[in-house]
């Protein structure tokens, strides 16, 4: 599948034939249009820096857990994690969803005491896949907050036992990929053609899953993949 980036650097060919040479010598098709460089909107207007409880892109270890003696997540009760961490991003973010959706609570109580959450837990399957490198599994897990939208949530142990959440993000989950230390977040775009592929990668120094790279993949034909068959159908 072809990839292209994000941000396009458009190669605007303004000379197109001119100059093109015959027996009379050189000939001009004239102007063919004049590149005009981009303007900046509402350059003296910027947003106040985040407080340092307001950032959904930092490491935080999820309280009112119990340490993991064993520094393995596949003891750990997945939908325990997400609740004790929708409810402190909750109360930090006082409701404004700069943290988690003001639904997610609301939520999380369709989910029962089961180990699976019930048929109505709208917590996705925990899939366990080391992301750090350290040969220790991280839990990948997302709250589908409505039938688009949904909060993807990626855990791990720390040294310590703690369990700390080291990526957050909310968006339309067309797919989400993991292979070795990357893990892909597809969204779809504006475009129909194309999708949006975050790809976030483990950040040592800072302690989280940082995006490394933002592409533009191509979206298969509706011929090629038809509503109803697995995979991403591109959808807006």
């Amino acid at each position: 599948m072809r990839r292209v980036p994000a941000v396009m650097v458009i190669a605007v060919l303004l000379a197109g034939c001119a100059g093109c040479a015959d027996v009379e010598g050189l000939q001009s098709d004239g102007d063919l249009g004049t590149v005009h460089a981009p303007k900046s909107l509402w350059k003296d207007i910027r947003p106040e820096p985040p407080a340092p409880d307001q950032k959904p892109g930092t490491a935080a270890v999820v309280p009112g857990l119990p340490k993991v003696t064993d520094l393995s997540m596949r003891g750990v009760d997945a939908l325990s994690v997400v609740r004790a961490d929708v409810t402190s991003a909750a109360e930090q973010d006082g409701g404004t969803g700069r943290l988690v959706d003001p639904r997610a609570g609301r939520r999380l109580a369709l989910c029962t005491q089961a180990v699976d959450g019930g048929p109505d837990c709208p917590v996705r399957p925990a899939v366990l896949h080391d992301l750090t490198g350290n040969g220790r599994e991280e839990l990948i897990t997302a709250l589908d907050i409505d039938d688009r939208v949904s909060e993807l949530r990626v855990y791990t142990v720390q040294d310590d036992g703690s369990i700390a959440r080291i990526l957050s993000r909310r968006g339309v989950l067309e797919g989400v990929e993991v292979a070795a230390e990357h893990l892909a977040v597809r969204e779809p775009t504006t475009n129909p053609a194309y999708v949006s592929v975050s790809d976030y990668v483990w950040d040592p120094k800072a302690g989280i899953m940082n995006l490394s790279q933002l592409t533009l993949d191509d979206c298969p034909a509706p011929a090629q993949n038809p509503v109803g068959e697995a995979g991403s159908r591109c959808a807006r």
